[in-house]
């Protein structure tokens, strides 16, 4: 790691009451002499000038002085809080830079925090989700990302693995000991707890990432049942065309929209059905590739076509809500009613027409992206934790077949070591420098 000292401009370009340079690293106390006359005492606020190298004034404001490794860097800091126009800024920084420090790039003061141990790298993430979180949920979830919630648990699954792997190895590398561990019992109920908490940890997970990036509804099902009315609805825009022609929609329309702060991608599909229309076949061929990505599938059924033969063909790894259109023309009432499967598995009486149970497809969504009241449990996470966990999960279910179907001892203990290192990779203790280096630079400057 490098040893030298980095400054930035820590608040947004504008105008502003106070704007905000950090410096971190050796030299930060020397800074602070040379720029405000003095360095304050550790983590106490020093208000007076700030003058340039001919002690010319540049502005007047606050000093502090963070001494490592109690700082957010673990290096030594300094702060200078002055006006927030972007010219005294600029000229404070460019002064700053006279004495042998240098720009800093985006997000390493928060790398600096990771590298010196201060943060993990799910904590290091959580920092950059926290500032560009687009609600309050988002917001929440990311600060208790940020304290360390979904590291503990992550910590705790990864002490768990180490017990297994230390009995399963020891086992191997001292077979005159006889130990058999292929039939202790206690080792199979220990890996059937691990995961079982990496599936609990999964579902929090995979909340978490459609609370940060948004969730894909993709709204499919026969011509002329109301797709692209419902996507109007949803919009609150005349964004599709509505016409009584089958096959209207013939290529896939988006809007980005958000339902109380939280943020989903609704996607209109060509209609369903065979067609000896070469650009409507297209068009089908498209709507079948959406669904298989979809986060939750919105199927719209016209309630008065007894053919519901397509539900049959739709996939089962995907959240799906079925949803019965056009109770206007029977009278019938709007309501929501959540099958055995889960609450991601659904059926809805609505008139995308009318407008009539709209809301309670509203708040079916934000149930299914994890919206709560209380916020309890819930952390953000990143399309990489899930990557991680997805492979852990792979390799444990792995392990129990070397465990119990294969009785191979030496498979059992890599299949182990590959999903420590999974996990491990979330909290940064198994890391590349590339995955480093694109992580923060997504950070702003100054962070």
């Amino acid at each position: 790691m490098n040893n030298d000292t980095i400054a930035a401009i820590a608040t947004p370009t504008g105008l502003g009451g106070v704007g905000i340079i950090r410096v971190s690293g050796e030299n930060a106390p020397l800074i602070a002499e040379k720029i405000s006359g003095l360095c304050p005492a550790p983590r106490y606020a020093y208000y007076g000038t700030f003058s340039d190298k001919s002690e010319n004034i540049v502005d007047s404001g606050l000093t502090l002085y963070f001494k490592k490794p109690f700082s957010f860097t673990g290096e030594d800091v300094v702060e200078f809080h002055a006006h927030g126009g972007p010219v005294v800024l600029d000229i404070l920084l460019k002064e700053i830079l006279q004495y042998d420090v240098r720009p800093a790039r985006a997000g390493e003061f928060t790398e600096r925090a990771f590298l010196n141990d201060k943060i993990d790298l799910a904590q290091a993430e959580a920092i950059a989700d926290l500032i560009t979180a687009d609600s309050e949920q988002a917001a929440r979830a990311a600060m208790r990302s940020m304290q360390g919630e979904f590291s503990a648990l992550i910590h705790q699954l990864v002490e768990e693995l180490i017990s297994l792997r230390i009995y399963v190895e020891s086992a191997l590398d001292f077979p005159e000991e006889e130990i058999d561990f292929l039939a202790d019992e206690a080792i199979a109920e220990q890996l059937d707890k691990v995961i079982e908490k990496l599936a609990s940890v999964k579902q929090s997970a995979t909340q978490g990432r459609l609370l940060k990036e948004g969730m894909t509804v993709v709204i499919a099902g026969k011509p002329n049942a109301g797709k692209s009315s419902l996507l109007n609805q949803l919009a609150g825009q005349e964004s599709a065309i509505v016409t009584d022609v089958p096959g209207t929609t013939r290529d896939i329309l988006r809007e980005h929209i958000q339902i109380d702060g939280l943020p989903l991608h609704i996607v209109d599909t060509a209609g369903l059905r065979e067609s000896e229309d070469v650009v409507e076949q297209e068009g089908v061929k498209r709507a079948k590739k959406m669904i298989e990505k979809a986060d939750q599938l919105l199927f719209v059924v016209d309630i008065n076509d007894d053919d519901r033969s397509e539900l049959q063909r739709l996939p089962d790894n995907i959240g799906i809500t079925t949803v019965y259109n056009k109770i206007d023309t029977q009278h019938h009432a709007a309501q929501l009613i959540e099958n055995a499967e889960g609450d991601h598995q659904a059926e809805i009486y609505l008139s995308a027409k009318t407008g009539d149970g709209v809301d309670i497809l509203k708040s079916h969504l934000k149930k299914c992206m994890g919206y709560q009241q209380n916020n309890e449990g819930q952390f953000i996470a990143r399309r990489r934790h899930l990557d991680a966990i997805n492979n852990a999960e792979q390799y444990l279910r792995y392990a129990h077949v070397n465990l119990h179907e294969l009785k191979a001892g030496e498979l059992l203990a890599e299949e182990l070591r590959m999903a420590q290192e999974e996990l491990s990779s979330i909290t940064g203790e198994f890391s590349s420098d590339d995955l480093l280096g694109r992580i923060f630079s997504d950070f702003c400057i100054g962070k």
